[in-house]
C-alpha cells in the first residue's frame, strides 16, 4: 500500500472534531432589567454608579445554532448615574453580537461574551465627556466584555474583569480624572423577559 493511500484510510478513519451548537428557547426580542451597575474607570479608581440598567436585543431560536452571534443587543441603558456626587449619564448603542462560548452542564450556566462596544459617557455640571470602546482605538467599535447566562436565575450577569474597554479622549472638564486609554469595565446583572434557556447541545 503506498504511503498516500494509507494517509487517505488513515483520515477517513478517524473520528470527526464535535462540533459545539447550542439550543435556544423561545428566543425573539428580549429585555433584561439589572439594578445596580457600576461603570468603572479600573486605571485611576473613579467609578460611575447607576441605579439600574437595561438592557434590549433578541435572540436566535431554536436548536442547532451557532454560538458566535447567538443573540444581539442593540441599547444598554444606564439610569440614575452618578460620579462623586455628580449626575452622568453612560450611553452604549449599535449591533453587538452577544456570542456563546461554553456551557457548564453542572451548573446550566452559558459562558459568553458581548462584543463592539462603543459608547460614550458623560458628566454634563462638568463638561467631561469621553469615548468608550476596546483596546486599540475610539473609533474601532470592538470593546468586549465577558459574560454568563444563568438558566436557574434567567439573568445576563456581566463582572468586573473579563474585557477589553478603554476610554478615549477625554474632554478638558474631566480635569484628567479620566486619563486617555483608561481601562474600563461595567458590571450588572440582567433578568431577561420574556424568561429564556440557552443550553448546549
Amino acid at each position: 500500500m503506498s504511503a498516500t493511500a494509507a494517509s487517505v484510510i488513515g483520515l477517513a478513519a478517524a473520528p470527526a472534531l464535535a462540533v459545539t451548537t447550542w439550543t435556544v428557547k423561545p428566543g425573539g426580542a428580549v429585555t433584561g432589567k439589572a439594578g445596580t451597575t457600576k461603570v468603572a474607570d479600573t486605571t485611576n479608581g473613579l467609578s460611575a454608579t447607576c441605579t439600574s440598567s437595561v438592557a434590549t436585543g433578541t435572540l436566535k431560536k431554536g436548536g442547532g445554532l451557532a454560538g458566535a452571534g447567538i443573540g444581539t443587543i442593540t441599547s444598554l441603558a444606564f439610569k440614575g448615574c452618578t460620579v462623586s456626587g455628580f449626575t452622568a449619564s453612560v450611553t452604549i448603542r449599535g449591533k453587538m453580537p452577544l456570542n456563546a462560548i461554553s456551557y457548564v452542564t453542572t451548573t446550566k450556566v452559558a459562558n459568553m461574551t458581548i462584543t463592539k462596544i462603543h459608547g460614550m459617557i458623560s458628566v454634563s455640571a462638568l463638561n467631561c465627556t469621553a469615548t468608550i470602546d476596546g483596546g486599540t482605538s475610539a473609533t474601532a467599535h470592538n470593546g468586549m466584555v465577558k459574560a454568563t447566562f444563568s438558566n436557574g436565575t434567567d439573568t445576563l450577569k456581566v463582572p468586573a474583569k473579563g474585557g477589553n474597554l478603554h476610554v478615549y479622549n477625554p474632554s478638558s472638564g474631566c480635569g484628567g480624572a479620566i486619563g486617555n486609554q483608561d481601562a474600563v469595565n461595567f458590571t450588572g446583572g440582567y433578568k431577561f423577559t420574556p424568561k429564556q434557556t440557552i443550553t448546549s447541545p
